[in-house]
This record gives C-alpha cells, sequence and structure tokens, in this order.
C-alpha cells in the first residue's frame, strides 16, 4: 500500500506541471492531491524568497497573485458540478491552500526576504528529494519523511495561527524523541489538532480515551502495540488515570522514548522482546476540568 502511494504521489507532484487543475483534481487520490500542492506551494515560496534575496521586493506579491488566482479557479470548480466525490477533494485542498495563502499574507506583512527567516522556517513545508526519491517534511529544525498511511478522502481542519504553534511544538518534540501533551478545555481540538498533524505527515493516528477504570497491564499492551507498529497514538484525557497507574505509565514511556533515542531496532518491554519502529509518537492531552 505505501509503495503504490509513494509512485502515485510521484505520479500526482509531476502531473501539476501543465496540467489543468480540473482534470488533475479528477485524476488522483485526494490525500495526493493536497501534499502535492503543499509540495507546489514550497517550491514557488521559495522561488519568490530566493528572488528577494537578490533584491526584487515585489517577489512575493507575485506568489500571493498566483496563489489567489489559483484558488479562484478551485472556488469556480465548487459553483460548478462536480460529483460528491470530487467536491469532497476540492473542498479540502481549498482548506489547505487558504492556509497558504494567508501565510505568504503574513510573510508579506512581516518582510520575510529570505530562507532563513523564522516566519518561513517555522512553517510545515513539503519537499520532493529527488536524491532520496521521496516526500521530505521539515518544520524549524525536524524533518520527517512522508508516513504514506493512506487516509481515504477525508476533510481537513481550517488550519489558524494557533494550530500552525501546535503543530510546531509537536514537530519539536517528535524531533527531540519526546512526547506531545497538549492541554486545555473541553472541545477546543487538542486531539483534532493531533490527529490533522497525522494526515498532513501521512502517519495511522490511533486516539482511545482514558478513564479511572485502566491498569498499566492495559496501557503496556497498548504501548507494546504502537512499537510495532510505529503509528502515533492520542491518548485523550490523560489525567483522569489513576495516579498509582500513571508511575508505572511513566516509566513504560519513558523505557520506550530512551529506546527510541537510541535508534534501537527492539526492546525488553514488559519482559516481552518486541520489535521497535521508531516513527512512533506519544500523544497525551489533558483536560484540567479531571484534575
Amino acid at each position: 500500500m505505501r509503495a503504490s502511494l509513494q509512485t502515485t504521489l510521484k505520479h500526482t507532484v509531476s502531473g501539476l506541471k501543465g496540467a489543468k487543475r480540473e482534470k488533475w483534481v479528477n485524476d488522483y487520490p485526494g490525500q495526493l492531491l493536497i501534499t502535492a500542492g503543499q509540495i507546489m506551494w514550497t517550491t514557488e515560496c521559495e522561488k519568490g524568497l530566493q528572488e528577494c534575496e537578490k533584491g526584487n521586493k515585489l517577489a512575493m506579491r507575485m506568489v500571493k497573485k498566483k496563489q489567489v488566482s489559483m484558488l479562484n479557479k478551485y472556488a469556480e470548480m465548487v459553483r460548478g458540478s462536480l460529483s460528491k466525490l470530487n467536491r469532497n477533494k476540492v473542498v479540502a485542498i481549498i482548506t489547505i491552500e487558504v492556509h497558504a495563502r494567508d501565510v505568504i499574507d503574513r510573510m508579506i506583512k512581516a518582510g520575510t526576504s529570505a530562507l532563513t527567516d523564522f516566519e518561513w522556517g517555522s512553517q510545515l513545508r513539503f519537499y520532493w528529494e529527488k536524491d532520496i526519491d521521496d516526500c521530505m517534511i521539515r518544520q524549524t529544525q525536524s524533518k520527517f519523511l512522508f508516513g504514506y498511511e493512506y487516509q481515504g478522502n477525508n476533510g481537513r481542519l481550517v488550519i489558524t495561527p494557533l494550530t500552525d504553534r501546535c503543530y510546531m511544538t509537536l514537530t519539536t518534540a517528535l524531533h527531540l524523541k519526546r512526547g506531545g501533551n497538549p492541554l486545555g478545555p473541553a472541545g477546543t481540538g487538542k486531539t483534532e489538532t493531533v490527529k490533522d498533524l497525522g494526515k498532513a505527515i501521512a502517519m495511522y493516528v490511533i486516539v482511545f480515551n482514558c478513564s479511572d477504570g485502566l491498569d498499566y497491564k492495559s496501557l503496556g499492551r497498548m504501548f507494546s502495540g504502537l512499537c510495532q507498529q510505529g503509528a502515533w497514538s492520542c491518548f485523550d484525557e490523560f489525567n483522569r488515570i489513576d495516579i498509582e497507574v500513571l508511575s508505572v505509565v511513566a516509566q513504560q514511556i519513558l523505557q520506550i522514548l530512551s529506546a527510541v533515542k537510541e535508534n534501537a531496532q527492539s526492546l525488553v518491554f514488559e519482559g516481552v522482546h518486541i520489535k521497535l519502529v521508531t516513527s512512533l509518537g506519544i500523544f497525551v492531552t489533558m483536560n484540567p476540568g479531571y484534575a
């Protein structure tokens, strides 16, 4: 599945050059259309910033003009007659491309004029690396290979500046081989943010709702599965677990993350020798109302 997605993504990226948007949207899967669009956006922005470095002050405004005209094309497509499948694709693409336009806007207002500027470096950027023939995702100092987990034609979250900051924190945590912990009141989108970052990087995200009935053995079994799968997990309302259980769970997580830091291929976990896929991520969300 992952190999075929990789091949299709390569075709989707090359199919974008010189093709009509309507035909392009019709020909390729929704998930890969979004990624290919983001690869294209990263390339365009970097070209614009390189022009700025050479002294062309209006380069980023030209990039914005291009982005807006593309969004208008998508808006026309939505207003036209589309099949349900293609409509879902275009709505998800517009959601991401509107954020891309906002980022260009912010960079123009902040006077970003170099590839090394933080305003650009802090964005989730997608590259097609020719030397490894794969999609690489970078943000600040972290870099990840695209996960190629098939997501289907699903919708995407509207990305606000706060979402951007959460992404930056979570990707830095993964880069440092740590876990992430979004904290806040109920219904503010902590879990959804983790899930949407998983969608962007194409990782499998398993959401698990914690309760006070959990013991360290059942959580240990879940951690064991995550290690062998290399998936991300999001443990919701983690602070509902009893404090006695939490102390053991903290040791389990520490053992796993230490093995990931050492880039180990396997580890002995809860007395069983298991393989370790180092792409795993452990995220917990907490709700202060339960404390």
